[in-house]
């Protein structure tokens, strides 16, 4: 699609007019949210482009609040999984259930059936449990005995996991946790957001959240996004970043080599491409331009390039390997 074959303004004044409903919704959680607005914008990415996040951070960071407060602004399903290690998949999915006075088993949905799910502290529970949850999300559906649901759009599922306590914990799996779009880190809020917070809660002043949109809409916004263009140099510099986390050495970076245990899959590039949209549409451009890979590139590839042991010993992060990568690549 080249951008002679779109008709550029009336794009700009559809992606201006959806944009703006995105705003609203982020000006409403901000309401309450204080100090994160790279969380905020995460989820919004996730969203808009119909994937997955897993927030790494301390507690008390309000991550619990991003997605119940995104929910409550949108009309949204909301529900909570506490991941604790003697939690089963049928916690997760549901079961099925013997009714003694009709004589037949019934089905009984888990709380994974929901627009909005919370996967706390994912990696406290066994792999089996994180298996059914990823299952869901990649295939968007569950099967319960020989039943299968679809699960309803939009479905989010924000994962968060703590780097700090790694006693009694099951790390995810790298095939896992390349199932999530972003991941996203989030550190402490500044002085004065958390000024905010304190004194809010201090005096149970919260504001009180509005539905500012629908969930149609949030589905109607998805296909605008989908017409933002993309040139080929932009897919070019994509493509140029996901091969040099697997084979650095054809891009004048042989000293990686010795870090990279494995480079990104094409599911990195075809999310870096997705982020990269919607990063443009929230700045209401009808065209993805360098600076929405470079802004979005860290999130969408941190988890999905594997680190040698040499790297950790040298102190090396996966964050300064793709610093080296963006920074080496040229700009198209």
């Amino acid at each position: 699609m080249s951008l002679s074959a779109i008709n550029l303004q009336e794009l700009n004044e559809t992606i201006n007019n959806e944009s703006q409903i995105m705003h609203r919704l982020s000006d409403e959680m901000k309401k309450v949210i204080f100090g994160q607005d790279k969380m905020v914008e995460s989820l919004l990415i996730g969203l808009l482009s119909n994937g997955h996040i897993l927030l790494e951070g301390v507690p008390g960071l309000a991550k619990t609040l991003a997605i119940k407060t995104l929910a409550e602004a949108v009309h949204g399903h909301f529900s909570r999984i506490q991941f604790t290690p003697d939690l089963l998949p049928a916690d997760v999915v549901g079961t099925m259930i013997y009714n003694v006075k009709e004589n037949d088993f019934t089905i009984k949905k888990g709380p994974i059936f929901a627009n909005f799910v919370l996967a706390d502290e994912i990696n406290r529970s066994p792999a089996k449990v994180q298996s059914a949850l990823l299952e869901a999300m990649q295939e968007k559906q569950v099967t319960i005995g020989d039943e299968t649901f679809f699960l309803e759009e939009p479905f989010l599922v924000m994962a968060t996991q703590n780097p700090v306590e790694q006693e009694g914990t099951y790390p995810l799996p790298e095939a896992q946790v390349d199932r999530f779009m972003l991941k996203t880190v989030i550190t402490y809020p500044d002085y004065e957001s958390e000024r905010q917070i304190m004194r809010h809660n201090i005096n149970q002043t919260f504001p009180k959240i509005e539905p500012v949109m629908h969930i149609h809409e949030i589905l109607k916004a998805r296909e605008v996004v989908k017409k933002v263009y993309m040139d080929e140099k932009i897919e070019q510099y994509i493509l140029d970043i996901s091969a040099a986390t697997r084979y650095p050495q054809d891009f004048q970076l042989p000293d990686l080599q010795s870090y990279l245990r494995f480079g990104t899959s094409p599911r990195g590039s075809i999310n870096l491409a997705k982020a990269a949209r919607v990063h443009a549409f929230l700045r209401k451009r009808a065209f993805v331009i360098p600076e929405d890979i470079r802004a979005i590139v860290h999130d969408v590839m941190r988890h999905r390039i594997g680190i040698t042991y040499e790297a950790e010993a040298d102190n090396v992060t996966s964050d300064q390997i793709l610093d080296r990568i963006v920074n080496k690549i040229p700009v198209p």
